[in-house]
């Protein structure tokens, strides 16, 4: 029979869970601030907000929280926690220590700014007004700024929000990663581009009723294991997923109804991060280890689901004979080798999100050039629509026809996520080094994703990864899984062996 707890350890646990019942309350704001909140309602919704992040953060750095530090970090005590409430110890701690750092004013303050500054940012994107959104990334950035400087960092202003997000990463390691990655696709894409053979596109263009897409979404969420008792699909401008708890993890999508590759491909993006929080191990409920381990692995787990699963040739020769029946008229006629070519087009795009695989690595790295810049004080924000397009000219020979298309369309940074873009890339890369030796632990990958049948490939992934949520850190991960450190080799070679085939090179 188990051992109750010791009541101090016990009465940790509770004071713990009570900060988590606040963070819950907050995304589910949040989630209702971004799917469909009245617009006039927003305002009083960012005060309230800013009210509830701020008690978060209150009780996060108070004298009680501080008190179970001290006591249970003593060593006796230490020594008889259980290993769940050593790491949920370590993780409070951590926290604690940032959140100390950042007085409780600006805090509030800085909470009640980033609540606003989405429906800003919605509206700046909507009349494709830079300006407009300006003045509210000038103080975004400013206070991220200060909260970097608060919290201290031993090369880069930088690096302190990059550990955010990726704990452990550095911009020293990140300049020698992307620098080879950008190397190796910049010369693909130029192959690529200028190969004879190029896929025919266009019927992928035609009319697809947006409620067609959404029994299309909700078809292939269930073919992935998404739990819809655990869930529900919401529509965005967007797509995000998030975790309200452990039995709620929400996806969202957006649905354009002349490009259904948007709406298909967020949809399966999205339900891969679902998919890695509805399966932390149960008896993390409760501690901030139910939680993902960082941005990047978090991204690697929604990319694998997209990209190697989504995009893999069997995934289409099973499904796409059910996507023929939701829109008949546009793929009539279109085999399946020339439906596969056509998702893989390369073509350099303005938005991100209507990227192909190759040239996203770039879009990525042009966001970490432009946010490392801005921390260092070597740019400003009043500066960022002209570096912009310097950056795509030179990386994607292009420039974007307006700030709606260009410096306006992603929403991170009205979110305050400064150093969450590598987490893309460096997600990327990591799946594709799990992909490496998930095929070598289960021989017949390739078969198990032509017949359907996923489940194998998602209990794989919940048993090396899933599963224990934020107990460890990226780089264990990667060395538990795969037996190495980051190595972008592993995707640099499935590039090329991909594109090689698809495009004929």
């Amino acid at each position: 029979m188990e051992q109750p707890l010791p009541k101090l350890e016990q009465d940790f646990l509770q004071f713990v869970r009570k900060t988590l019942h606040l963070n819950e309350a907050l995304n589910l704001m949040l989630w209702d601030m971004k799917t469909g909140a009245p617009k006039r309602g927003l305002e009083l919704r960012a005060e309230a907000f800013g009210t509830l992040s701020a008690e978060a953060h209150a009780m996060s750095t108070s004298v009680q929280m501080k008190s179970y530090i001290d006591r249970l970090s003593e060593q006796a005590a230490f020594e008889n926690l259980s290993n769940i409430t050593k790491k949920t110890l370590d993780e409070v701690k951590w926290k604690y220590e940032q959140n100390k750092k950042i007085p409780v004013h600006e805090y509030k303050e800085y909470m009640v700014l980033q609540a606003n500054a989405g429906s800003i940012w919605e509206t700046a994107r909507e009349r494709s007004d830079f300006a407009m959104f300006r003045p509210c990334l000038e103080k975004l950035v400013e206070f991220n700024r200060r909260f970097a400087d608060y919290w201290g960092y031993d090369g880069n202003r930088y690096d302190a929000h990059l550990d955010l997000h990726e704990p452990g990463m550095t911009v020293e390691t990140l300049d020698g990663v992307f620098a080879k990655v950008k190397e190796h696709i910049v010369t693909l894409v130029k192959r690529v581009t200028e190969a004879n053979d190029q896929p025919r596109t266009s019927f992928l263009f035609h009319y697809f009723p947006k409620d067609k897409q959404r029994e299309l979404s909700l078809y292939l969420l269930k073919t992935m294991g998404y739990d819809f008792d655990s869930g529900r699909l919401d529509e965005t401008v967007h797509p995000f997923a998030i975790s309200i708890n452990h039995n709620d993890v929400r996806v969202t999508t957006a649905y354009y109804e002349h490009d259904f590759r948007k709406s298909v491909f967020s949809t399966i993006h999205e339900g891969g991060h679902a998919l890695y929080e509805q399966n932390i191990a149960k008896e993390l409920i409760g501690t901030p280890l139910c939680a993902v381990a960082s941005g990047g692995i978090d991204e690697s787990q929604s990319l694998f689901w997209e990209k190697i699963i989504g995009q893999h040739k069997g995934f289409w020769k099973c499904h796409y004979p059910a996507l023929k029946e939701w829109n008949r008229d546009q793929f009539e006629g279109v085999e399946l080798e020339d439906f596969y070519r056509a998702i893989h087009f390369v073509e350099p795009s303005s938005i991100r999100l209507r990227s192909d695989e190759l040239t996203y690595q770039l879009h990525i790295i042009i966001r970490y050039e432009i946010e490392k810049a801005l921390f260092n004080k070597e740019i400003e924000v009043k500066d960022l629509p002209g570096i912009w397009n310097e950056k795509m000219s030179a990386y994607l020979g292009i420039t974007s026809p307006d700030d709606a298309q260009g410096v306006l369309q992603d929403m991170h940074w009205s979110l305050g996520l400064f150093g969450y873009f590598p987490s893309y890339a460096l997600g990327y890369v990591y799946a594709a080094q799990f992909r490496n030796t998930l095929m070598q632990d289960l021989p017949d990958f390739n078969a198990f994703v032509e017949s359907g049948n996923l489940a194998p490939i998602k209990a794989w992934l919940t048993d090396k990864i899933h599963q224990y949520g934020k107990r460890k850190k990226p780089n264990e991960f990667l060395q538990d899984v795969t037996g190495e450190g980051l190595n972008p080799d592993y995707l640099l070679r499935y590039f090329e062996q991909k594109y090689t085939e698809i495009y004929r090179l």
